[in-house]
């Protein structure tokens, strides 16, 4: 067998010729035009980077796979990216850095609320769900804001516990906010729902679902009387409640290993009864089950419980159901840490790692949109799908009687599939109809 010869060649070349589709989407929804009137942290000078390139250089970044700021100087040295997205050169580490650094808890809400509140309004959907979370970002220096909270995966390590709120609907995110790691969810939680309600205000939102860090009679009661919104939320397991489930009850059979029961209870703090929904399995039937043990008369280990208080009116099974499916909330938290660097583009500064933060929020908004609007996928491929599908693409620009081409290597079908998604990209389209919601 012949021995492979190694050459080398002056050729400017990309693994990313794909991103020329994220590119035509970026110009055709109008997003970089609706930034520039934002308050964003200006140049020092004519040779230094507007903000608009800062943030889309740090979006692309991601998109390709950066988890920290070094990686995001790849761009740098691959002319042909430059090329298609029109820069004369991208930043350095240290300008993501010192860009960053100039947020404040003021410039976070004066420019993110705005992009959420745009982005939610060209929606061509309305009565959303809302699904609330929180989670846990384990830091290894010593941060702003980085302290020893709950933190089950890494205990007593130092942590920030970050707030969101997705629209299920369009598996995108509404607002978010970064805060210290010794925060309870329901800390601070009625100001990030008034924000969130700012945001959707435009919007009608026809259920809160949230996990038991929620369950709270001051979070029930805002729900009811202040916003007035139908809600779902799990049961914290305190003994009271469960004392409430060893009562006898009539259970109806949802499947085999599996019962449904529903009561009024009343908390002594409560001025009035609310509605609960119980679920049990039996882990002899179903082995993975999840839920909660109690431990009482039963059988030790024979059931697993979860518990739902709603204001909703709806037969038991469809509330359950209805909140089974805020578990792809958890999926798009996964994701974000994953394949967005949720979890590392951390900085001294607290109110910088929040604006960093909140732009990857934007960035995976935008993979939202075009893999249920572009794609129009049933199935949601995770952005280290698309990565291999669609963007790693090689690819490189020729220059001829003045035009500018970009070259990407595809044959048969996946030229004809890669054309057609070029022409949806390029429609001037700004308001987003979801076929899938």
């Amino acid at each position: 067998m012949n021995e492979l010869k190694v050459e080398f060649t002056d050729k400017q070349v990309t693994a990313w010729g794909g991103m020329k589709l994220m590119k035509d989407m970026l110009d055709s929804i109008g997003i970089k035009e609706m930034m520039k009137d934002l308050d964003l942290p200006q140049r020092g000078s004519n040779r230094s980077y507007s903000a608009v390139q800062i943030i889309e250089c740090f979006w692309v970044s991601i998109w390709i796979g950066a988890g920290r700021f070094s990686h995001s100087a790849y761009l740098r040295y691959d002319k042909v990216l430059q090329e298609i997205f029109g820069w004369k050169q991208a930043p350095s580490q240290s300008t993501y850095s010192r860009f960053f650094q100039k947020f404040s808890w003021k410039r976070n809400n004066e420019i993110f609320v705005p992009i959420q509140k745009w982005f939610i309004d060209n929606l061509q959907l309305d009565n959303l769900t809302i699904d609330f979370d929180s989670s846990v970002i384990t830091r290894y220096g010593e941060q702003e804001g980085s302290k020893v909270g709950f933190n089950q995966s890494k205990p007593g390590r130092p942590s920030h516990h970050p707030l969101m709120a997705f629209i299920s609907e369009t598996r995108m995110v509404a607002n978010a906010w970064l805060r210290p790691g010794n925060t309870g969810s329901l800390s601070n939680c009625k100001s990030f729902i008034d924000e969130t309600f700012e945001i959707l205000k435009d919007k009608k939102v026809g259920l809160i679902r949230a996990d038991s860090g929620f369950y709270g009679h001051d979070f029930l009661k805002y729900l009811e009387t202040e916003r007035q919104t139908n809600y779902i939320i799990a049961v914290k397991m305190y003994a009271t409640i469960k004392q409430e489930l060893r009562k006898e009850r009539t259970w109806w059979e949802l499947k085999d290993g599996m019962e449904i029961c529903e009561f009024e209870y009343q908390s002594p703090d409560w001025k009035k009864s609310r509605r609960m929904i119980a679920v049990r399995k039996n882990i002899d039937i179903l082995p993975k089950a999840t839920g909660k043990l109690l431990l009482f008369d039963e059988p030790v280990g024979k059931y697993r419980y979860s518990l739902f208080v709603t204001n909703l009116n709806l037969p038991a099974e469809q509330i359950w159901l209805s909140y089974k499916d805020r578990a792809d909330a958890e999926n798009r938290i996964k994701e974000l840490k994953y394949d967005f660097g949720l979890d590392s583009f951390c900085m001294d500064k607290f109110w910088a790692t929040e604006a960093a933060f909140r732009t990857i929020m934007i960035a995976y908004n935008m993979m939202s949109l075009f893999r249920q609007v572009v794609l129009k996928s049933k199935s949601q491929a995770t952005l280290s799908t698309l990565r291999f599908k669609c963007f790693a693409l090689g690819s490189w620009i020729s220059k001829h009687a003045g035009k500018t081409t970009l070259n990407i290597s595809a044959i048969g079908e996946k030229r004809i599939w890669l054309n057609g998604l070029f022409d949806i990209v390029k429609q001037k389209e700004r308001s987003f109809y979801f076929p899938n919601a």
